[in-house]
């Protein structure tokens, strides 16, 4: 479903930031599309001036300022990491009217990244993107900021497949889901020494590779989406990616598989402080984003296969978005054109 909306820059339309009714009280995924697509616009005017951390921190700001209008009781679960290390969005951090005292509001988990694919943004690569997820209380996995071993293929393949498994035996099995060859089919991964065994086994199976240097969670999006010639993501990549690649999944019917890289005694400690003592367990999506009602948003930075990137003219921008729910399953390819307030002299652009 594509929907086009035509506002006022900085202003939000019935339903986005509330609405007053109790349907608009449990349906919340238009305010949070407005909180990812406020930060894209934010992150985009810095785009290929080469500075990743400005790029993130304005991504930040503009995320954090625009989620405390949504009228919640937020907790972040998966943002920039700890209190000491992130002034703003850190693990923990209380988001949303519930934050400034409003009482009575639902609670709700948050994971966040603001802008996932800081060096893409930085360069004027492809697929930026600004990225949350929602849940009810506790629908969203506290994962540890280490690696995670990871597999993500749609939802023909997501019974076929082990993480497990060699990784000849995973591509033809996923071919044989897709009824295609080997050959055909098109596996993501990140552009990394670590992975130069995996390239080399996918290689030797026949399939052919798009290395990435970012962005893992885009290139899942794609895999869980027909027609896209994404058909699975491999290697390792980072845990608090994978629950917000999870809630993707959730709504999208595919698959992720993830197992904790756990390689010094420092992440043991760090592991075994949050609870957790199987180092061998694999995560599926219903692991790491557990939650009955969970809510994904993301809004394009740079151009990618989804979803455009922001995009300037005179008197306004246009931003291109996605945004899903579990409950009712839904999911929206949503253009928006965001217009700056001229007396109503404004010029469109569609």
């Amino acid at each position: 479903m594509t929907e086009t909306d035509a506002r006022p820059v900085g202003t939000e339309p019935e339903g986005r930031a509330g609405g007053g009714g109790p349907e608009s009280a449990q349906d919340l995924s238009l305010a949070f599309l407005d909180v990812a697509e406020q930060a894209a616009i934010a992150c985009a005017r810095t785009m290929g001036q080469g500075d990743r951390h400005h790029s993130d921190q304005v991504a930040v700001e503009a995320m954090r300022a625009r989620l405390d209008r949504v009228p919640i009781d937020g907790k972040i679960v998966i943002g920039e990491g700890e209190r000491d290390k992130a002034p703003m969005l850190y693990i923990g951090e209380r988001v949303g009217q519930g934050a400034r005292g409003v009482e009575g509001l639902q609670e709700v988990d948050i994971a966040v990244d603001p802008l996932e694919g800081t060096n893409l943004c930085a360069t004027g690569a492809p697929r930026a993107i600004a990225v949350l997820a929602a849940a009810e209380r506790g629908g969203l996995l506290h994962a540890p900021d280490i690696y995670m071993e990871k597999l993500v293929v749609g939802p023909r393949a997501k019974w076929a497949v082990s993480l497990d498994a060699p990784v000849a035996d995973n591509l033809k099995r996923i071919a044989r889901c897709l009824d295609r060859e080997v050959s055909d089919l098109v596996v993501v991964v990140l552009d990394r020494e670590r992975h130069g065994k995996l390239i080399a086994d996918i290689r030797e199976a026949g399939a052919r590779i798009r290395l990435i240097g970012d962005g893992d969670l885009t290139a899942a999006i794609g895999a869980a989406v027909a027609g896209n010639a994404t058909h699975a993501v491999m290697g390792s990549g980072g845990a608090p990616e994978g629950v917000l690649t999870a809630a993707a999944m959730r709504c999208l019917g595919g698959e992720i598989f993830g197992r904790l890289v756990i390689d010094t005694p420092e992440k043991e400690e760090r592991v075994r402080a949050m609870g957790i003592t199987d180092f061998r367990r694999i995560y599926t999506s219903a692991d790491l984003a557990p939650g009955e009602h969970i809510t994904f948003a993301a809004t394009g930075v740079t151009e990618g296969a989804l979803m455009k990137g922001v995009r300037f003219f005179g008197d306004g921008c246009r931003t291109s978005s996605v945004v899903m729910r579990t409950k009712p399953h839904r999911v929206q390819f949503i253009e928006t054109i965001h217009v700056r307030s001229r007396g109503g002299a404004a010029e469109l652009r569609f």
